[in-house]
């Protein structure tokens, strides 16, 4: 037993190493720097730099445009996370049906946006959004409703974004689920069948808990890369209208690139990683409920 622990050390040794040289050291050092008021007179020179304890986090709990990014960051996670799961799923069932056709070819095609740079995208999906001349008016105008500005409507701005967001990385997540559902071994569904379960029953009672692990790996995975949406907001609408669309990591930008507020910026930066390790604590805490 001795043996085994002392050859599981040594194997674990260089990853938990580089793990605390690329996490633990970055988090401490930005909690360190969010109790500071780091500017651009302490990168001229050090001795500028003072420990103001606590007053960053307390001029983000009073500023209201760190309230708006937040709870944007929360509205685009709590709603794009779950549909982006939700259409990968859909996606993995269609292609590992048995009777799909062309599966290699619609596998490329559903990925092929993860791979896309997302700045690109985003510019195409801002010209497909524009209020005149988009596609989507111009379909909606086949029905005879008004042209909607998508990106300038402070209603639609956020919506429009997570329908981005969702086309560009359900692909990813749906290789995730066509795995697991390659895992599941079909004798269970023979028994179900012989057992007189429909499809749906099937699909509840022994897809769905086959399922339970992949699930938690899209969901953290998922809700971790939606906390810290930035591209489609900042290539498309800048953060407006009126902050409809401003997040948590945007803000922290302007705050620490813009402005040249480091201390700000990486309080904005630790609340943002606090939020991560809770949503991630909380998903464990389901799943294991469940099990």
């Amino acid at each position: 037993m001795k043996n085994d622990a002392r050859a599981a050390l040594i194997f674990l040794t260089p990853a938990m190493l580089v793990i605390a040289f690329f996490f633990l050291v970055p988090a401490a050092a930005a909690f360190i720097l969010s109790i500071t008021d780091f500017d651009i007179y302490a990168v001229g020179d050090f001795h500028n730099v003072r420990l103001v304890g606590l007053t960053n986090y307390t001029d983000l709990w009073h500023n209201a445009r760190f309230w708006r990014a937040l709870l944007n960051t929360i509205y685009f996670t709590l709603v794009g996370g779950p549909l982006t799961v939700i259409v990968s799923l859909a996606a993995a069932l269609l292609l590992n049906a048995k009777t799909a056709h062309w599966k290699p070819f619609f596998r490329t095609v559903f990925f092929a946006p993860v791979v896309t740079t997302i700045v690109a995208v985003a510019i195409v999906w801002k010209y497909l959004y524009h209020p005149r001349f988009g596609l989507l008016n111009r379909a909606l105008a086949i029905f005879h409703i008004a042209p909607i500005d998508w990106l300038g409507d402070t209603k639609w701005a956020m919506p429009a974004i997570i329908l981005l967001s969702v086309w560009k990385t359900f692909g990813y997540t749906m290789i995730i689920f066509v795995a697991g559902l390659q895992g599941i071994p079909e004798e269970l569904y023979e028994s179900a069948r012989i057992d007189g379960a429909s499809a749906w029953q099937q699909f509840r009672h022994v897809t769905m808990p086959m399922l339970a692990p992949t699930f938690l790996f899209v969901g953290v995975i998922t809700a971790i890369s939606a906390l810290q949406f930035f591209a489609e907001p900042y290539v498309m609408t800048r953060g407006g209208p009126l902050d409809a669309t401003l997040s948590m990591v945007m803000l922290m930008y302007e705050q620490g690139f813009r402005w040249w507020n480091m201390g700000i910026g990486a309080a904005i930066a630790f609340v943002l990683f606090i939020f991560i390790i809770a949503g991630t604590i909380a998903q464990f805490w389901v799943q294991r409920r469940r099990a």
